[in-house]
């Protein structure tokens, strides 16, 4: 396994250091890349962590979507290249339309931070790739903006292209469809409320993490990197 990993790092990110270890821990070369850059360093992945992207002002995502990184996150996904955000990171992509539908607040209105069983329903996807269709991993979860909606007829067209890659098996959130992750129709692009990076040591309590985290790695092209 190899890759380099450009981590965006938006004021106000606050997992951007747990996702280089877990990154790293598995064999990645990761660097960070400030929001405020036009263009992104040589990498064959680009990852956005979670956190409160300027604050979560006036909706999560909704400000970081118009930093000038995110015109070359959308370059890099355009051309084919591997983006996965995570929570905030998921919000911020939804927002920028790099990814279907939106993230409201939690059914219930309150703050979860608790780990939650996922099914793996599309391990054809490059971040599920090392999981069986149908496995269940473990991870936690840690949002309140995190229940995932789009609206019918986009939803229809969703389950039709198998872009649900991770459903809830007991949704924590109100999430439509019971969806924990979703990718875009090209499956380049993948959002997810859970937190991989969290569930990769054995001291975590679950290191199943390491299956998407891993799984994305592999897409990785066999080269060797400088480590930044």
């Amino acid at each position: 396994m190899s890759g380099s990993v450009g981590i965006v790092v938006f004021p106000g990110s606050n997992c951007e250091r747990d996702c280089r270890r877990a990154l790293e821990s598995l064999g990645a070369h990761t660097t960070y890349v400030w929001h405020q850059e036009t263009s992104l360093p040589d990498v064959d992945i680009v990852v956005l962590p979670g956190g409160f992207a300027h604050g979560d002002y006036l909706r999560t995502g909704a400000i970081a979507r118009f930093s000038p990184v995110m015109g070359a996150v959308r370059d890099h996904a355009n051309a084919g290249g591997i983006v996965m955000g995570i929570c905030n990171g998921f919000q911020v992509l939804c927002e920028a339309g790099l990814l279907p539908g939106a993230l409201r607040k939690n059914s219930g209105l309150k703050f979860i931070c608790r780990w939650v069983d996922l099914r793996v329903d599309n391990n054809q996807s490059p971040f599920a790739a090392r999981a069986d269709a149908g496995q269940r991993l473990r991870i936690p979860i840690n949002h309140f903006e995190g229940s995932w909606y789009c609206d019918p007829g986009e939803l229809q067209r969703i389950r039709a292209n198998d872009q649900v890659v991770l459903r809830y098996t007991a949704n924590p959130n109100g999430a439509l469809d019971d969806v924990a992750g979703v990718t875009n129709e090209r499956g380049n692009v993948f959002g997810l409320m859970p937190h991989p990076e969290r569930a990769c040591e054995p001291s975590s309590g679950s290191q199943d993490g390491a299956v998407i985290l891993g799984s994305m790695l592999d897409t990785a092209p066999a080269r060797e990197h400088a480590h930044l």
